[in-house]
């Protein structure tokens, strides 16, 4: 087996270690306040891959520290926005497609924001998108849901968020206020990680104790709780960004925006099957709606990857 049909292999698996996130969360914040928990996973998993990164941790300079806690803080408040949407949602298959929309929206914001050219398929998209998300909206008479709201807002801060950390995991140059051009190290993925998680686990740990009563919890620990806190840290945290870096450090990243779209249809899979969750037909229309929209935003990258299988196809019977 190629390395790349290797990788491909090991993001299926991020795909679903990414939707089986979505139940060990679901079933943690039954049983505990939803900041509290997202303390807990994000800390427990940032000082996981702390512990693997130190010596990568020590070696960053003071910039480099600076953009990746800056990742960490960005990702934080999008995860909060997350995790109050899982509350407040009825059906986690649609909050699933709705946090999808972030993949539409970082050609956007790097586009607004950062001023990076974007391929014609990526306006085409949102459009697309759009109605996806109207038609999520239309059962309440277009007076969408607060868990909606909170999902589409994540979403939003997500693509911010997937823009700052391609940049700080790459080396570019910039001009700095005084017209200087200044080189911009790359932090490494496994340091970036695990100071990005370390920061969302702080921010999530200071809004809880602002915003959540914790005597409660606390005061009666229970075994079940533990088992999902600390599934989702170590096997829906940490162990998918483990397995997300070394799977894209084996193939070109054209494959991986492919395979990632699969999380949504999982997730909405999982929900059904774990939590016997059902969608009206106006829901499943819309989903539809926002996974063709992510297929068409990536396109160019789809049809790579076939033209690749196909070369290497062709390649395979003629040397048979």
């Amino acid at each position: 087996m190629t390395d790349a049909h290797k990788s491909d292999l090991l993001l299926v698996v991020v795909t679903l270690l990414a939707a089986v996130s979505w139940i060990f969360s679901k079933e943690a914040i039954l049983l505990m306040p939803p900041l509290m928990f997202m303390a807990a996973r994000f800390l427990i998993a940032g000082i996981f891959l702390a512990l693997f990164a130190h010596k990568a941790i020590l070696a960053l300079n003071g910039d480099q520290i600076r953009r990746a806690v800056g990742v960490g803080l960005v990702f934080g408040i999008a995860m909060s926005f997350w995790i109050m949407g899982l509350v407040n949602i009825e059906s986690m298959g649609e909050g699933a497609f709705l946090t999808s929309l972030g993949v539409v929206i970082v050609p956007i914001i790097a586009r607004l924001v950062f001023r990076e050219p974007q391929p014609a398929s990526t306006w085409l998209a949102i459009p697309i998108a759009v109605a996806g998300l109207a038609l999520l909206s239309l059962k309440n008479g277009f007076r969408p849901e607060a868990g909606q709201l909170f999902f589409v807002v994540a979403a939003t801060i997500f693509a911010l968020y997937f823009t700052l950390n391609t940049r700080a995991a790459n080396q570019r140059t910039v001009i700095n206020r005084r017209g200087e051009t200044v080189e911009k190290h790359r932090v490494p993925a496994l340091p970036l990680t695990a100071l990005a998680l370390l920061t969302v686990g702080v921010v999530t740990l200071i809004e809880s104790a602002l915003m959540e009563t914790w005597q409660p919890t606390l005061s009666e620990p229970a075994p079940l709780l533990i088992w999902w806190v600390l599934a989702s840290a170590i096997i829906g945290t940490a162990g998918r960004f483990l397995v997300q870096t070394f799977a894209q450090s084996m193939s070109a990243h054209s494959h991986g925006v492919v395979i990632l779209v699969l999380e949504p249809v999982w997730v909405a899979l999982f929900a059904a099957g774990w939590f016997g969750e059902t969608m009206e037909p106006l829901q499943l229309a819309g989903c539809g709606l926002i996974f063709a929209a992510l297929i068409v935003n990536r396109w160019t990258a789809l049809s790579r990857a076939l033209k690749d299988w196909m070369r290497q196809r062709r390649s395979g019977e003629k040397s048979a």
